[in-house]
């Protein structure tokens, strides 16, 4: 298997070369040449979400060096569980914060630190890993690389733009991880990493990678578990389930996507969005077009500009095709109120608020086979839930270890330069 840029130049690479990079030399992201046809059955047997990782995703990793490697990668990466817990009226929810920082990003994070681990090349120099994050990400990316020999974090997140917690998740680590908070929103986050892995002099310095949603390392091992609870769905109901996937920079949406392409049994995508209206601005008809960033109570998913809508785009041949197979919803700050104040009596659940759009989304849709794909713990963003439910939200443990730790920070201007000089003193 090769990749490929979704701007069509620089030539095929390997996964390894692809990962390396993060970004195409043209920076345009790195998709497969080809999507391999994958039949449900070829599932049987795998018990384990490593098991169904590796099983699908053998076809990607053919041909490159960590071929061999991937049964241990995927053993490394998949040590929490992801419940698909059935709720009411033939819908369930699946759960993807178990991992050390409570959100699904530990998924992709922890996969992608054990590949960048592995696949070092000729290349002696130690590795940059770049991460702009609008709250989950670079908490999940800096617990995955945290202490790995060779390897330095920079986390770059909108200062005053993230939740408390989120916040300490992003700044307490130390070591080889840095934390920079940038006076401006996600997209000028996005901006300086897509920025630094195009700038000649920082290439020059240092062997950069990047892990947002860019890199291709995050989104295949998110397709394991759209594999995973699509089987299970139908060995439960013997009918192909709808996901409902809250969504910001789309990339856990393209991941949905892409299992669907290989043959998995997903009815449909449907994208809950927060206020942020680019994505539903172009599935109700728009050109696609950025937009300037709304800042809303589900923060993760506060993004004007999704980098992964290249993908989106490519994977369908085009707007108009993309337009035609997609179904987004928008949810207000106002919803996501309501969605967690009635998610106890509604659905037994206590939402955070970027399930809560998930929530919202499906009690607008009619009929049953819907799974709601929680992305994070509730104790993440206490401020907004627990006024909301009236009762304080148990923090996890591996959560509250630290939320005890200090923070360390450099804040800086929204430059390539500022970002230049902080990354070097």
């Amino acid at each position: 298997m090769k990749y490929v840029s979704t701007r069509g130049g620089g030539g095929a690479v390997t996964l390894s070369e692809a990962v390396q990079r993060g970004l195409a030399p043209d920076g345009g992201l790195y998709v497969p040449e080809h999507f391999p046809a994958l039949a449900p059955e070829s599932l049987a047997g795998a018990e384990t979400l490593a098991q169904v990782a590796a099983r699908l995703l053998a076809p990607f990793f053919a041909g490159d060096p960590l071929e061999g490697a991937l049964d241990e990668i995927s053993r490394e990466a998949f040590t929490f569980p992801v419940p698909l817990k059935e709720l009411r009226d033939g819908t369930a929810v699946l759960e993807l914060f178990h991992g050390p920082t409570a959100a699904f990003k530990d998924v992709g994070a922890r996969f992608l630190a054990s590949v960048l681990s592995r696949a070092t090349g000729d290349d002696a120099r130690p590795l940059t890993i770049l991460v702009a994050t609008s709250g989950d990400t670079g908490g999940a990316v800096a617990a995955a690389f945290h202490g790995r020999p060779g390897v330095e974090v920079a986390v770059l997140f909108p200062a005053g733009m993230v939740s408390p917690r989120q916040e300490k998740q992003l700044t307490t680590w130390g070591g080889n991880v840095r934390a920079f908070a940038i006076r401006g929103d996600f997209d000028a986050c996005q901006r300086l990493v897509k920025g630094a892995m195009a700038d000649d002099e920082l290439r020059a310095a240092r062997r950069l990678s990047s892990a947002n949603s860019i890199s291709i390392g995050r989104l295949l091992p998110q397709m394991a578990y759209y594999a995973w609870a699509s089987t299970e769905w139908v060995r439960r109901h013997g009918a192909a389930p709808g996901f409902i996937v809250p969504t910001g920079n789309l990339g856990n949406a393209a991941a949905a996507l892409w299992a669907r392409r290989v043959g998995m049994p997903i009815r449909e995508v449907v994208l809950a969005t927060n206020a942020n209206p680019s994505i539903t601005a172009f599935t109700g008809g728009a050109e696609w077009a950025p937009r300037p960033t709304v800042n809303t109570l589900a923060t993760a998913m506060d993004v004007g500009n999704p980098s992964n809508m290249e993908r989106v785009l490519h994977l369908f041949g085009g707007a108009d095709a993309a337009r035609g197979a997609l179904r987004a919803q928008r949810v207000t700050d106002d919803e996501i109120r309501d969605a967690i104040r009635g998610g106890v009596a509604r659905w037994g659940e206590v939402w955070d608020p970027h399930t809560a759009t998930a929530a919202a989304v499906r009690e607008r849709l009619p009929g049953e086979g819907w799974i709601l794909v929680s992305t994070a713990h509730p104790a993440k963003f206490e401020a907004v839930v627990e006024p909301l439910v009236g009762r304080e939200i148990p923090v996890p443990a591996e959560l509250q270890a630290l939320l005890d730790r200090p923070s360390r920070v450099t804040e800086i201007d929204p430059t390539l330069q500022a970002f230049r000089e902080a990354l070097g003193g």
